[in-house]
């Protein structure tokens, strides 16, 4: 039979832990960011995105996600990268594309000049879903003529865009590229102040409120029916 110290002691371990401990084990905690990827179709999205390391991928009829990990100050980082799977061919993309997303990847093809007019409309579309988050623009398939790369492209100056000549073919700034996406995504997401992520937020408390509630209410009109009568 346990003794009274052994039940003390018993007690004892099941304590929390310290709150140095826990804080210690949340700053190790992985961080997960998602990050999309936008742009024509046959522009080299898939192709960059594979060249970002060694990814798991999965495949759906609406996209193709990558999923990749990396260390960011230190931390352990899950990286979601988002491709569109041919729904580009659209020229619009479902809104659940965009959601949550903490950084944005859009692609030209340097030797197709309606893929880097086109740009501007998927800015503009990116910006109704997600107004704040970083977005770098990618001039990809430089190694078929790198005298291309003398060239001025205004687009990313004139919306203060980061922009990277890269070439998905021989690898040439790919990594340099999604090294920076990745930690453009995690520290949006750790000092985001995006309206939208407030939005959305008020509806999922919203909801999570008017279920409680329904619930509540099905519960009361429940105790108070009568019993059937004999």
């Amino acid at each position: 039979m346990a003794t009274a110290a052994e039940e003390r002691g018993g007690d004892g371990a099941r304590e929390e832990a310290p709150d140095g401990t826990r804080d210690e084990a949340a700053a190790g905690a992985e961080e997960t960011v998602k990050i999309i990827c936008l742009g024509d179709s046959a522009v080299g999205k898939s192709k960059c995105v594979g060249r970002g390391g060694r990814p798991q991928q999965f495949s759906t009829f609406a996209l193709t996600l990558y999923q990749h990990r990396a260390r960011v100050g230190g931390q352990e980082v899950r990286v979601d990268f988002w491709d569109t799977a041919g729904q580009e061919r659209f020229q619009s993309m479902h809104a659940s594309y965009y959601h949550q997303a903490h950084a944005c990847i859009m692609v030209f093809d340097v030797q197709r000049k309606v893929t880097y007019k086109n740009l501007n409309s998927w800015y503009k579309e990116l910006r109704e879903f997600r107004p704040e988050i970083p977005c770098i623009v990618v001039a990809n398939k430089i190694d078929v003529d790198m005298k291309v790369t003398q060239k001025s492209f205004n687009f990313a100056r004139k919306f203060s865009l980061p922009f990277y000549f890269v070439s998905a073919a021989d690898g040439t700034n790919v990594v340099k590229l999604f090294n920076d996406a990745i930690r453009l995504a995690v520290a949006y997401k750790q000092h985001s102040g995006d309206f939208m992520d407030e939005v959305l937020r008020e509806l999922k408390s919203f909801d999570l409120q008017k279920t409680s509630k329904d619930f509540l209410d099905e519960g009361k009109s429940c105790t108070e029916e009568e019993p059937p009568s004999a």
